[in-house]
């Protein structure tokens, strides 16, 4: 396989404070090293968002910030002008878990905040929203993928209805973030505030359960999974630096104050993010935003030109 340049210049990193020992399955190194008990394992997904987060903030706000990494590929694919007739070469075949409408009209009421501070971003329209349960390959040719989706179909109706009877739920939206991309993201649930007719033996059955099993149903229909990354993550993408202008001062510098404002606003959300939208200790009416992983639509297998939501679904599997 000859994979094309992705346009990530971002590294990848497990920052939750375990080891990814050696395992044929690597989703199996966190849930082996948690001894299989999901509150270890949200306690995993929380440490390395909030690692990252620090660790990217003191990135941001560094006096030598050379400025936010600009989605070139993006910029060329969102806007003709600039070089007329592109197509983003890079083939990807994954499977997308969609947000439930309340987690759509959640991230609509972000993006409309970071717009106001960074009018140039651009943000994941809502029908694009989607969390990458699996990365099956990415950055190929469309042969190579096409050749890997015939591969794969006849396990399609197995691994999109995967969700029908493994039911992860996720809590805790936050916005994580770096120099390129803007996400919300979510941990898995451990018992807190459940929903009616849900059990917190459920919750044991997390969102990292279900990336492991997806990634063993793949392997086992003889497609070879080769992911950028297995980190201990959930993560809805919902904007992208495509213009440096938001954060640069007169001269085209890049601005530290406003740099400084951008990580402010992400801070003040987070905040208002935890207040309004997390489960409440002690107050069973909070449940907080959550979300069943194949709430409304089960899971979209998407292969092509996905990187910005884009792409074709090969097949989608049922919602409740």
């Amino acid at each position: 396989m000859v994979h094309i340049q992705p346009h990530t210049q971002i590294a990848f990193e497990d920052l939750s404070g375990g080891s990814s020992g050696n395992y044929s399955n690597p989703y199996d190194a966190l849930i082996e090293g948690s001894n299989d008990d999901i509150k270890t394992i949200q306690a995993r997904y929380a440490s390395h968002r909030t690692t990252r987060n620090a660790q990217q903030k003191t990135k941001l706000l560094d006096p030598a910030f050379s400025g936010v990494l600009v989605d070139e590929i993006l910029r060329r694919v969102h806007d003709p002008t600039v070089e007329p007739g592109y197509d983003d070469p890079r083939h990807c075949l994954t499977l997308w878990a969609r947000p439930p409408e309340r987690v759509r009209q959640l991230v609509d009421t972000v993006q409309q905040k970071l717009l106001a501070i960074a009018p140039n971003l651009w943000v994941m329209p809502p029908p694009n929203l989607h969390l990458t349960a699996i990365e099956v390959n990415h950055s190929q040719t469309a042969e190579t993928i096409a050749a890997l989706v015939e591969a794969i179909k006849p396990s399609l109706p197995t691994l999109v209805n995967y969700t029908q009877s493994h039911r992860a739920r996720l809590i805790k939206p936050m916005i994580s973030y770096d120099a390129q991309a803007l996400a919300l993201s979510f941990l898995p649930a451990a018992g807190e505030a459940l929903p009616p007719g849900r059990t917190a033996d459920e919750d044991s059955y997390s969102y990292h359960h279900l990336r492991r099993d997806l990634y063993t149903t793949a392997e086992k229909a003889g497609v070879q999974v080769a992911s950028r990354y297995v980190v201990p993550s959930a993560h809805l993408t919902i904007a992208r630096f495509i213009d440096r202008g938001d954060f640069s001062d007169a001269d085209g510098k890049p601005d530290p104050e406003k740099m400084k404002q951008l990580v402010e606003t992400v801070e003040e959300l987070n905040h208002w993010l935890e207040s309004e939208f997390w489960p409440k200790e002690g107050d069973e009416r909070r449940e907080g935003v959550q979300w069943i992983v194949g709430e409304e639509r089960g899971l979209d297998c998407r292969a092509g030109t996905v990187w910005y939501g884009g792409g074709r679904s090969e097949m989608v599997g049922a919602g409740f």
